[in-house]
């Protein structure tokens, strides 16, 4: 009963929207106490962010002790890949950062305290996934675009290797230069050098721009974007569902049941 009691408590701390900001907060602190460490600092300010490190690491274990303890079931709370992420970070964040054998560590794994930032907001969750899930159809996006990107260097080196070696030397360099062209980075003088030799040269950057920074990067997004869409109304479910909210799925089998219904009192009702 006390243990019941006790969870109960914990499980309303982790509801907590204060509590959530509150870890928000001390995430933002960390990242900034991390950046202020690559200044130079007097012995004070040093023992003063040593103490500071040593006090959000303490409230990152707290803050995951309570996480577990409001767990009803307790193997659950593992067999989530954001549970076990933050654990590793908490537990290795533990490593002494004045140690000087494991203060390059210790200070790296500091600046992956950020990332903890993902599994507290759901919205950065769902974000990441989303990514993550979009990237095998990613993949054939750029795979064509490599392609293009392919024929336009072979082309730009062989018609305008001579004018400028440095931007069209050969095929690896007329590739930087290319993607040089499709982040806008002074693209126009690398276009006005060939149109001096080549005047009708302007017709290889355009199509190569519309090609690869407006095509290619509109299939990017509208991936990304389906993806995420998917992953909200999935999340929306999830939530439903904890809320004990009928979700649409549930509606649908509902309506598909009283059709069949209705189906089988017509059959039974002919004559």
């Amino acid at each position: 009963m006390k243990a019941s009691i006790l969870q109960d408590k914990f499980l309303r701390i982790r509801s907590n929207k204060l509590f959530e900001i509150f870890v928000v907060t001390v995430i933002i602190f960390s990242a900034l106490l991390v950046g202020a460490k690559t200044y130079e600092m007097s012995t004070t300010m040093q023992k003063i962010t040593l103490f500071l490190d040593w006090f959000i690491s303490a409230f990152f274990l707290t803050e995951i002790t309570i996480r577990f303890l409001a767990e009803p079931r307790k193997r659950k709370f593992f067999k989530s890949f954001w549970n076990i992420f933050d654990t590793l970070i908490v537990i290795i964040s533990m490593i002494p950062a004045d140690d000087a054998e494991l203060a390059v560590i210790a200070r790296l794994v500091r600046v992956f305290r950020v990332l903890r930032m993902i599994s507290i907001i759901p919205e950065l969750r769902i974000l990441l996934v989303s990514l993550v899930k979009a990237l095998p159809q990613l993949g054939y996006v750029m795979l064509l675009m490599f392609i293009i990107f392919y024929i336009y260097a072979a082309i730009g080196s062989t018609l305008f290797g001579t004018i400028n070696p440095d931007l069209w030397g050969h095929i690896t360099i007329s590739l930087l230069t290319l993607f040089r062209v499709m982040t806008f980075e002074d693209w126009t003088d690398v276009m006005y050098e060939t149109m001096e030799v080549y005047p009708l040269s302007w017709l290889f950057y355009l199509t190569f721009i519309f090609f690869t920074a407006f095509a290619f990067l509109n299939m990017v997004i509208g991936i990304v974007v389906g993806v995420m869409e998917q992953e909200n109304a999935k999340a929306r479910a999830e939530k439903m569902e904890e809320e004990g909210e009928p979700s649409l799925k549930d509606i649908s089998k509902q309506i598909m049941a009283l059709q069949t219904q209705i189906q089988d009192l017509q059959n039974t009702n002919k004559p």
